[in-house]
């Protein structure tokens, strides 16, 4: 296989796409950590007991929620902005352009047909996590809690692609793709 030139509209698909997901990413990173609630409401309750201010955990735990809520807006926002771009990449092939690689074709390499199939699995589990944020913003009440728990489920699809993305990009560069990560970023572009 020679070495593949991304056109402009692919470029700006992959990025747009990584970066929506690494800033979803870095939003429930920061959710289950700094701007945990429960750590949160531990420093403003040693906050108020120097100040000899008196709240219930109840409430300090309701205040946290408050002061994170603005991140979470925006983790729901770029959710909204993934979809879009979810859905224009799923119509991209149907217009010619940035066509899904076929891992069924039998003269394949194992390595690609692996390849593409990651890819398959990738895009698939993108569009469970979509609909399930989807589901949890507009859906009935009564499924909340097991969207919610799928949608949770997805942080470890999204690490263990980036895990073997990156993997898989450092090996191509050090053998058989050398520039591979220059021609994305901003290589000669291919029409």
């Amino acid at each position: 296989m020679g070495k593949k030139e991304y056109s402009t509209i692919y470029k700006i698909m992959h990025w747009s796409i990584a970066f929506c997901m690494l800033f979803l990413l870095l939003t429930i990173f920061l959710r289950l950590t700094w701007m945990n609630k429960n750590n949160v409401a531990d420093i403003m309750q040693q906050f108020m007991a120097e100040k000899d201010v008196d709240m219930s955990r109840d409430d300090l735990v309701l205040m946290a929620k408050k002061i994170r809520q603005p991140m979470w807006i925006w983790h729901i926002y770029v959710g909204y902005v993934l979809v879009g771009l979810y859905a224009i990449r799923l119509a991209l092939p149907f217009l010619g352009q940035m066509k899904f690689s076929n891992p069924f074709q039998k003269a394949l390499p194992a390595k690609v047909k692996f390849q593409f199939w990651v890819y398959i699995v990738f895009y698939i589990c993108v569009g469970i996590s979509l609909v399930t944020g989807l589901f949890l913003e507009f859906g009935p009440e009564n499924l909340e809690e097991t969207m919610e728990e799928i949608h949770v489920l997805s942080l470890y699809y999204l690490l263990g692609f980036i895990v073997l993305h990156f993997g898989g990009i450092l090996l191509a560069e050090m053998t058989t793709e050398k520039g591979l990560v220059s021609r994305i970023i901003g290589g000669p572009v291919n029409k």
